[in-house]
């Protein structure tokens, strides 16, 4: 059953003060300890136990997890639910066939359980019996034993078998509220042109394409022909800056860092334009996403301060911080 908008609204206008906010640029000032108790003293991880800095990740596992929680208990719908915590069964199904063919345990390499329980996902790969998992990731499971059988194990490769079928089941389960299906759209075009950006040509491209963009392949191919064409079949996608971004990049011999970091914040970036004027789910949307952008901002500066990494390299790292 679906909950009350405005009951949501009112748990996340009390939960929004404890973000951390300009807490995060100050800790990328302070050493490691400092910049841990900051953390404690804010109530950042849920009163999780982690007696030194170097156990930092607890805290953050603690609060992914209470985030995780808030998803499930106030999502506005199951598509909604369903956006969040599907990218979590698809990587968690990819992992599972990784470790099973590098002979090694797969937990660490798993990410927290989404909507599928891991133990089930685990028992449809091993046994074969893949009809209780979802369409496309049991789709995804048969791709890839086609793939092993004919000698191949190569892990870009069933990266993007799992990739594809993501963007596929995304594109058939998250079609309302409009916000979901633009999201799944911006998201599949930017990917689709940064793998353009990376290719040698589009035929090489064109494997690794995923689906549920709206730029169709015949614009895609018009990046590879020069940069004019390129940005002439941009124009009208409401992508024209991303793909500056990328071919400016490419020009000047960088990566594609820039652009991967919009691709990451796209979600979190397009409501916050409308920050003032969110509707329907939109709210609960705009918490979350801000929410785990915080936590892997939280990662970051931790991981960095320990590191010894210089204040300015980890602020230029930092993704939305809200003041």
């Amino acid at each position: 059953m679906a909950m009350d908008p405005m009951f949501t609204n009112g748990v996340i206008a009390v939960k929004e003060k404890y973000f951390l906010r300009d807490k995060l640029t100050r800790m990328c000032e302070m050493g490691a300890e400092d910049a841990f108790r900051l953390l404690i003293e804010s109530g950042f991880g849920q009163g999780a136990v982690a007696d030194s800095y170097r156990e930092y990740e607890a805290l953050l596992e603690a609060d992914e997890k209470d985030t995780d929680k808030f998803i499930r208990d106030f999502a506005p719908s199951a598509a909604d639910a369903e956006y969040l915590l599907a990218p979590r069964d698809f990587h968690n199904a990819k992992a599972i066939v990784k470790a099973d063919i590098m002979g090694v345990p797969v937990d660490r390499m798993l990410a927290p359980e989404g909507s599928v329980p891991v133990d089930k996902i685990k028992l449809a790969y091993t046994s074969g019996d893949t009809d209780k998992l979802p369409e496309e990731m049991a789709r995804a499971f048969d791709e890839v034993k086609e793939y092993l059988a004919g000698g191949d194990k190569e892990g870009a490769e069933i990266g993007i078998i799992f990739d594809k079928a993501l963007y596929r089941h995304l594109a058939a389960n998250c079609k309302r509220p409009a916000v979901l299906r633009k999201f799944v759209a911006g998201k599949a075009d930017m990917q689709n042109i940064l793998t353009c950006m990376r290719s040698s040509s589009m035929d090489y491209a064109k494997k690794y394409l995923v689906e549920g963009g709206s730029i169709k392949e015949r614009k895609l191919a018009k990046l590879f022909e020069s940069e004019d064409e390129g940005m002439k079949a941009m124009s009208g996608t409401g992508l024209e800056a991303f793909a500056r971004m990328c071919y400016d990049a490419k020009a000047e011999k960088k990566p594609l860092s820039e652009a991967e970091k919009v691709l990451e914040s796209y979600e979190t970036d397009s409501l916050a334009k409308n920050r003032f004027d969110l509707k329907a789910s939109e709210p609960f949307l705009y918490y979350i996403f801000r929410r785990r952008a915080e936590n892997e901002n939280v990662r970051i500066v931790m991981a960095s301060l320990i590191a010894g990494m210089p204040e300015k390299w980890i602020k230029e790292r930092l993704r939305g911080v809200q003041v």
